[in-house]
């Protein structure tokens, strides 16, 4: 877990409909731009480890989709809307200021 706050991008450079992955120590953090809004979850399917930011990021409905199985997750809060996948994935916290968009790992 971190207490500081991940640089991801200048705003300009992650535009609605893009996504970009940082990370905070061992956690990959996946940024997408829903129209406009940042939002910011683990890089991890909860059905099965694998990476969402190889699958399909519809900026139209506001979801991903996993390309191991096809579960996809709302990005707005990280919920599951189709099997395979049941729990959702951790959804974890934005910050925009003058430099950018930041974000961190804040679980305990």
């Amino acid at each position: 877990m971190s207490e500081n706050w991940v640089f991801v991008c200048a705003t300009s450079q992650l535009l609605p409909g893009e996504t970009t992955v940082v990370w905070d120590g061992d956690t990959p953090i996946l940024v997408l731009n829903y129209d406009g809004d940042f939002y910011a979850l683990e890089d991890k399917c909860s059905h099965e480890d694998y990476e969402l930011s190889a699958g399909t990021f519809d900026g139209e409905e506001a979801t991903i989709e996993c390309v191991l199985h096809g579960a996809r997750f709302d990005v707005r809060d990280g919920r599951p809307l189709c099997a395979p996948a049941y729990e959702p994935v951790p959804k974890f916290p934005v910050r925009i200021d003058e430099t950018g968009v930041w974000t961190r790992d804040d679980r305990n």
